[in-house]
């Protein structure tokens, strides 16, 4: 079966109507079937619908996404009840350990990422990743830093992810490798970025999962459930009626 590849975090300017309708058109030519653009906390309906019709022009879907970045478990709390309904993609940048703690246990929570540089702020160890297999959540690796850090840099970052990955297999944490980029000249093929896994010891049928099977299932697991026949996981209402 074909399959979908999608980047879940091109951090495209949704207020820039050209420049996300040249980094969508650059993600369908690049092969990309899916994408994830993070939307703003404060945004209007008529943004989504600008982006969308962009994605429709293109031959893309679009997954609307929101990257929260609260300071507390509580506003965490609070900002997850008022988006979980509203986007198709809700991602929590984890910048102390009680945010982390709390995203990885919510399944509201749909991506755990973490600070690009800040070595000491990546809380993705065994009690993270246990907590995150039980509510669904994925780890989200975005792949810029690798693009653009040099040196000793890079080096810790590699070192991290290597052991992070490995952490994420032994408790089956889904993986999802996407860009976060928003300048063009970075953006790279699905097969480019699951070919640049391989130097966190991520490759074969797991690193095309991480750009293909593990996102878009995300995306299809929220949609279903914010469609209006959902009641609970694994239970749908398939018709009204007297005689049901």
């Amino acid at each position: 079966m074909r399959r979908t590849y999608a980047d879940l975090h091109l951090c495209a300017d949704s207020d820039d109507s050209e420049r996300v309708s040249s980094a969508i058109g650059k993600a369908s030519r690049l092969g990309y079937g899916l994408v994830g653009v993070p939307f703003p906390t404060k945004c209007a309906d008529a943004q989504f619908d600008r982006v969308r019709k962009i994605c429709e022009e293109a031959g893309m879907e679009l997954a609307s996404r929101v990257d929260l970045r609260p300071g507390t478990p509580e506003e965490l709390i609070n900002g997850l009840r008022k988006f979980r309904r509203r986007l198709d993609v809700v991602a929590v940048l984890c910048e102390s350990k009680s945010v982390a703690r709390q995203a990885a246990r919510d399944r509201r929570v749909d991506l755990l990422n973490f600070p690009q540089v800040d070595f000491r702020r990546r809380f993705f160890d065994a009690a993270e990743a246990e907590l995150a297999s039980s509510s669904l959540a994925a780890f989200e690796i975005d792949v810029k830093p690798l693009l653009v850090l040099e040196g000793a840099a890079r080096i810790r970052l590699l070192s991290s992810l290597r052991r992070e990955v490995e952490t994420a297999k032994e408790f089956h944490v889904p993986i999802v490798v996407s860009s976060g980029v928003s300048d063009e000249l970075l953006m790279r093929k699905p097969s480019e970025l699951a070919a640049l896994t391989s130097l966190f010891d991520l490759d074969g049928t797991p690193a095309r999962d991480a750009v293909s099977k593990n996102p878009v299932a995300i995306v299809k697991r929220n949609r279903e459930k914010l469609g209006s026949g959902f009641v609970a996981p694994g239970i749908r209402v398939v018709r009204r009626g007297k005689d049901c």
